[in-house]
């Protein structure tokens, strides 16, 4: 046979044993007879043998052991390229003795061998691509996803423009942050990211087949791709243009998780394909070397017993999938995954008719990748499922066990723990027995019921009865000891039988002893006093101090024992537990570690869900999360969080490890020159420089656009400004000139005096109603005055103003300084008051006073006019270096914020106190976000958060409600309106929820994901089931991004009067948190 014959066998074997697992996954089916017929009948075209199977599926015969190993791992192994290497005694399985069916499957693997030559292209991918075109034909084309209901960019540049030197993010352009997860783990993979970069294509005009055709655009897109995540300037870039191909070449664009490791599977063997040809070409008379099949492929051996008959196969293998069912950590998983069937037969010398593998691992990739199998396909209800249970990985992971070369010495380890096991299993039954003691329903450890036992039989009875009160020191005869006449006659049937049982005619004699001593019998039924002989609490009517002192005794001692046996047998097991953990914890088997490099996580369920990774940065020496965009640095806790499973239906479906003892796979390169670490665009060669400093040429003209459109917007905005002064000026000019101007807003700012620009009065003065807030405030200060006027014996206007300004400080502070209930808040009714708690300057507060008693709408009787002027006066005063008007104005723009989120916290409580949760979710949303921002900066200057967050939390949970009602209701008007609401306001609020990550906005988002995913198993019409498939990945995206969001609602304007009746009404009503449940 030639080397090109071999080359063809391999690739022949390795696709028809991917089809085989293809289609096992595909229908569930585990009986590789079976599928190998299915195959047969249909000529290797999948979906017809899908079609096959599907109508054979109830009478499929039971799994043969003669059929069960044709080759290693047919059932349980998804992408294991087979090898065609075997010495001269391994049973050829494929050989002419075989039967017809064998016979038939070596000609289906010739025909996919000249197929494979005249096109390039293999029967698995025709065969893929025809299955997931018959799955978008049965979804339609309706899934498509709308890319700008959630993944809009910002339109500022400056929030996409990358800090430094952070990693950058991949833009999720339609269902595709599978393809985020796989490529960002394998970027960090610093010798394949350079592999990328430097590759060159063939040199040729013309793509010589469909392959070249395919892969070459493919790894040029790849390594413009790499060549931003490497040197742009933004935060995050877009990879449409590589996904294109990629979904080009599936015929797919909605990825369901069994594509997704097909997708990793069919990268890989792309990228090993493009590499193929540059090494041909670039062979001297030498084999070539793939490095994608170097870093990525490695082989095993495949040791095993076919009919009492011994084989042995290398294997080759990228992925090495794992069944997760079942298991509690990775090395149990792999313990299985290396040993299948019944191996006994392997180390005997008796030919049995037993069959059985083992796998040895000959040769490990730098780079070893485990495909955790964390769906099954459910035959009774059609679908797959996903398999939620937890599963432990460490990050530090050692291969020595699973190596040919150490096979006898773990073959011994693996007798011995299986010898610690059964005495294990021995010991635990014994331990329950002590644990869980009794032959009832209800049990108990032995040693508390001996407890209990000593304790019944040391307690003393204390009676209830009358009869203790009675005299014991009266003589027997006495009247205290005799029965009562009634008791006598009405119960003759409580006398001895040996009185009852005389001749009739014996009189009557005198009572005895007994019976002057008798107590009456108790009849439940007829009497309502409790038995007079009843104890308070369960202890032994008779029992002498002898066997008291006999039963403590035996009971100490039988308790003691059962303490003694039970920790005996606790420290034996304990024993067991860490002989074996440390089975393989010597030196020798310690020898090929390889280090945890990336975890890829699914969130969601089997045919939706969200995919992200965490990824170690050796650098820094932290783990880093990846989802799309956003690139956070993360822990290892969070990691075990999100990837072990039983959390928020999120689990890792892939571990990346790589070889620690090969650090070039994560080490960066050195200029040959100068010896200094090549960073940034210096890692580049020269064409993809070009393409990188285009694009970030691109993106600073972006910012500079940008730059130039807010610097005439805020042109504007000052010329507006003016003019709206210039236009005050005007109209306070025309009032003094006529003294009869109406009344002005109310405020505590000033009025400008004549000689400084007039200034617009702050927009939280912007009142519909001013009489009435002016009138209020008026009255307030002329009441000042009025009190000072009658306390002050002088009667100068400088007094009067500065005894009032103390009369009105003093009744303000007392306000601030009063702990009032939250509906009664009176920084909402005055700004000194808020100034007051956050500790404003004092020169701040003064202004603001004079400000106040500076008014023109003050009575203009002569007394205070007299002291607005000199109020007036002493503002006209003020230096610009005694108070800073900067900072006044930023204490006054800070009680405007105040008033803005009190507006928006208010209206939003209002609506959802009216059940209108659509209009009450942006006022809670936006009032929640002012809030916090205001919070950040002291403790008084917001309201409650905790009430803000129940009340934003309670209304996306009764839109959640109402939106899956209307989805249940089945009818398309409501079915959209019910998802409208889902994707414009749940979703995008989603992320806000889990920023902060509380505990109740975790359980809330957890509780809308799960009405939602409730929905998968269940009946409904193809098109509620093509809406939920396209909705579902929007709403389990775990991103804390905030990707877009409508605009803040506009704010109602109302006077402080109104403003603080209608916050005092609302808050009455609803502001206490109540007790929320799960």
């Amino acid at each position: 046979m030639t080397v090109e014959q071999n080359v063809l066998q391999q690739h022949s074997q390795k696709h028809q044993q991917t089809l085989l697992n293809q289609l096992r996954e595909v229908t569930g089916t585990t009986d590789v007879q079976l599928l190998q017929q299915a195959l047969q009948v249909s000529n290797g075209d999948l979906a017809e043998a899908v079609a096959f199977l599907t109508e054979k599926n109830a009478k499929v015969p039971q799994q043969d052991e003669t059929t069960y190993y044709q080759t290693s791992q047919v059932a349980s192994d998804r992408y294991i390229s087979v090898g065609s290497q075997a010495d001269t005694n391994v049973i050829d399985l494929t050989g002419d003795d075989k039967d017809d069916l064998q016979r038939a499957i070596a000609l289906s693997l010739e025909e996919s061998s000249r197929a494979f030559r005249e096109t390039g292209i293999t029967d698995e991918e025709q065969a893929i691509s025809r299955v997931l075109e018959a799955s978008i034909a049965e979804n339609k084309a309706s899934l498509k996803r709308t890319h700008t209901e959630v993944w809009s960019d910002s339109p500022n540049p400056y929030d996409r423009k990358r800090v430094d030197t952070c990693s950058v993010g991949l833009k999720n352009v339609g269902n595709t942050c599978w393809f985020s997860a796989v490529i960002q783990s394998l970027f960090n993979l610093l010798e394949f990211q350079r592999l990328v970069l430097n590759y060159s294509p063939p040199v040729h005009d013309v793509p010589r087949n469909l392959k070249e055709h395919r892969n070459l655009p493919f790894m040029q897109e790849l390594r413009n791709l790499f060549s931003l995540m490497v040197g742009s300037k933004r935060k995050y870039v877009d990879p449409s243009r590589a996904v294109e191909i990629l979904k080009d070449a599936f015929k797919s664009s909605e990825a369901q998780q069994q594509d997704v490791s097909e997708f990793t599977h069919k990268l890989l063997d792309w990228l090993e394909d493009a590499f193929q040809m540059k090494a041909e070409e670039d062979r001297e008379g030498e084999k070539p070397k793939n490095p994608m099949v170097e870093l990525f492929y490695g082989r095993f051996l495949a040791v095993g017993v076919l009919e009492g008959k011994k084989f042995e196969n290398t294997e080759m293998f990228g992925q090495y999938p794992l069944q997760v069912n079942g298991f509690k950590d990775l090395h149990e998983c792999l313990e299985a995954a290396m040993i299948e069937g019944e191996i006994e037969s392997l180390h005997s010398a008796e030919n049995s008719a037993r069959s059985g593998q083992e796998h040895w691992f000959t040769e490990l990739p730098p780079v070893l990748t485990f495909e955790l199998s964390r769906f099954e396909f459910n035959q009774a209800l059609g679908r797959p499922e996903k398999i939620h249970n937890k599963l432990e990985f460490p990050s530090m992971l050692y291969m020595d066990r699973y190596m040919d070369r150490n096979r006898e010495i773990t073959r011994i380890k693996r007798e011995e723990i299986r010898r610690l096991k059964e005495h294990l299993t021995l010991l635990q039954q014994r331990l329950e027995r002590y644990l869980s003691y009794g032959s009832g329903p209800k049990r108990f450890p032995l040693a508390d019921v001996l407890q209990y036992a000593m304790e019944f039989a040391s307690s003393k009875p204390v009676c209830t009865s009358p009869v203790e009160d009675i005299d014991t020191s009266a003589p027997p005869g006495g009247t205290t000891g005799q029965p009562l006449p009634s008791q006598s006659t009405t119960e003759p049937d409580s006398l001895p039988a040996a009185e009852s049982s005389g001749p009739a005619s014996a009189p009557p004699t005198a009572p005895t002893a007994a019976q002057q001593h008798r107590i009456p019998i108790h009849k439940p039924f007829t009497q309502s006093r409790l038995p007079p002989d009843l104890p308070m609490h369960p202890a032994p009517r008779h029992i002498s101090d002898e066997e008291l002192r006999v039963l403590e005794g035996c009971l100490h001692r039988w308790r003691s024992e059962v303490e003694n046996d039970t920790r005996d047998l606790q420290g034996s097991i304990n024993r067991i537990h860490r002989t074996i953990e440390l089975m393989y914890s010597d030196k020798s088997m310690m020898q090929v570690p390889y280090r945890l490099h990336a975890v890829l996580v699914h969130e969601g369920q089997a045919n939706a869900g969200h995919y992200w990774a965490y990824i170690y940065d050796p650098h820094q020496r932290c783990w880093m999360k990846y989802n799309d965009i956003s690139v956070t640095k993360s822990s290892w806790e969070e990691l075990v969080r999100d990837s072990f499973g039983g959390y928020r239906n999120a689990s890792a479906y892939c571990l990346m490890y790589i070889n620690d003892k090969k650090p070039f796979l994560i080490e960066e390169e050195f200029d040959k020159e100068t010896g200094q670490i090549l960073s940034g665009m210096d890692k580049l060669p020269p064409d993809l420089k070009l393409y990188v400093k285009g694009d970030n040429e691109l993106f600073e003209k972006e910012i500079l656009e940008w730059d130039t459109l807010q610097a005439r917007k805020a042109q504007q905005e000052k010329l507006a400004l003016a003019a709206a002064a210039a236009a005050a000026a005007a109209a306070a000019a025309s009032s003094t000139s006529t003294s009869s101007s109406s009344p002005q807003p109310m405020s505590i700012e000033s009025i400008p005096p004549d000689n400084s620009v007039p200034q617009q009065d702050p927009e939280y003065m912007e009142q519909p109603s001013p009489t009435n807030d002016s009138k209020q405030l008026q009255e307030d200060t002329e009441r000042a005055i009025s009190r000072a006027a009658a306390d002050q014996e002088a009667r100068s206007p400088e007094a009067l103003l500065n005894a009032a300004i103390k009369l009105e400080y003093a009744r303000l502070l007392r306000f601030a300084q009063e702990d009032t209930p939250p509906e009664n808040d009176y920084r909402i009714q005055h700004i000194i008051v808020y100034f007051i708690q956050n500790q404003a300057p004092k020169k701040i507060l003064e202004r603001t006073l004079l400000t106040q008693f500076a008014d023109r709408n003050l009575a203009f009787d002569e007394r205070c006019k007299s002291i607005m002027n000199v109020a007036r006066a002493k503002l006209d005063l003020i230096k610009p270096e005694e108070v800073n008007m900067d900072e006044y104005e930023m204490w006054h723009q800070a009680y405007r914020n105040f008033r803005e989120t009190t507006i928006s916290m208010m209206t939003g409580l209002e609506l959802f106190q009216k059940t209108n949760y659509i209009d009450a979710l942006m006022y809670l949303i936006y009032a929640y976000q002012y809030n916090k921002e205001l919070l950040s900066k002291g403790l008084y200057r917001g309201h409650d958060e905790e009430l803000l967050g129940h009340y934003r939390r309670q209304c996306l949970l009764k839109l959640n409600e109402q939106a899956a009602a209307m989805f249940e209701s089945g009818e398309e008007a409501e079915v959209n309106t019910g998802l409208g609401i889902m994707n414009e306001l749940v979703v995008p609020c989603i992320p806000l929820l889990l920023i902060h990550d509380t505990e109740r906005d975790l359980l809330a988002v957890e509780d809308m994901r799960n009405r939602w995913c409730s929905y998968l198993g269940q009946e409904m019409e193809s098109n509620l089931q093509e809406q939920l498939t396209d909705f579902l990945p929007k709403l389990l995206d775990c991103s804390t991004e905030i990707k877009s969001f409508h605009d803040p609602p506009k704010l109602p304007t109302f006077s402080t009067l109104e403003l603080s009746e209608r916050f005092s009404r609302v808050m009455a009503a609803m502001g206490r948190v109540p007790t929320e449940g799960r």
